[in-house]
């Protein structure tokens, strides 16, 4: 998409290294998939719970939320998938400018949507995280009902039923979230931080 004519990016004396000086973690954007039941909210709020008990500055982008504004006029069809990941993928920019730890939890299905995502981020800002849970295992944690309507007809364009999910080939973290307990699922994200100097404590 071409930028808007006639506008000038404004160069900030307070920048990205400075704020992250001030928080005291360097700012990074984890990016969990997986089809809908696999643990990606419940995981990125725990992490941002663990997170935030060290003094970190963090925020989650949870799928669900940012439909109800940001991306309120948007359906599920594949494009508008797209262009949901688009705009979140800008946001990010935004967060990562501001120093934060953000965490994105949204299924993005497509290969290629992830890779357009991680282009608009930067890919050393991204740290992909594959919440890897078998189908069935996600339909039995099925608390909303969602697989159940799919199944039956009443919701289109399902990931995992009616619409595909295209896994991760080479994810930075895959986690079987469908038999591991959730604190290691943590402990695990939490020292890959650690390993890449994103955070020192």
């Amino acid at each position: 998409m071409p930028s808007s004519p006639h506008v000038i990016r404004h160069k900030a004396a307070v920048n990205r290294p400075r704020r992250e000086t001030l928080n005291g973690h360097r700012s990074i954007n984890l990016w969990f998939t997986g089809l809908s039941g696999s643990g990606k909210s419940t995981l990125a709020h725990a992490v941002e719970e663990r997170l935030h008990l060290m003094g970190c500055r963090t925020y989650v982008f949870d799928g669900d939320n940012v439909r109800h504004g940001l991306c309120r006029d948007l359906g599920f069809s594949l494009p508008e998938r797209k262009e949901n990941l688009r705009r979140i993928a800008e946001m990010i920019k935004l967060f990562l400018d501001a120093g934060v730890i953000s965490l994105t939890a949204f299924i993005s299905p497509l290969e290629s949507d992830r890779a357009m995502a991680k282009e608009i981020i930067g890919p050393e800002n991204v740290i992909e995280v594959y919440c890897n849970c078998p189908l069935e295992i996600c339909e039995q944690r099925d608390v909303k009902g969602l697989y159940k309507k799919a199944r039956a007809g009443e919701i289109q364009n399902y990931t995992g039923i009616s619409s595909p999910y295209e896994a991760p080939q080479q994810p930075d973290i895959d986690i079987d979230t469908g038999t591991l307990p959730l604190q290691e699922c943590v402990n695990k994200i939490i020292t890959v931080l650690r390993e890449r100097w994103i955070i020192l404590k």
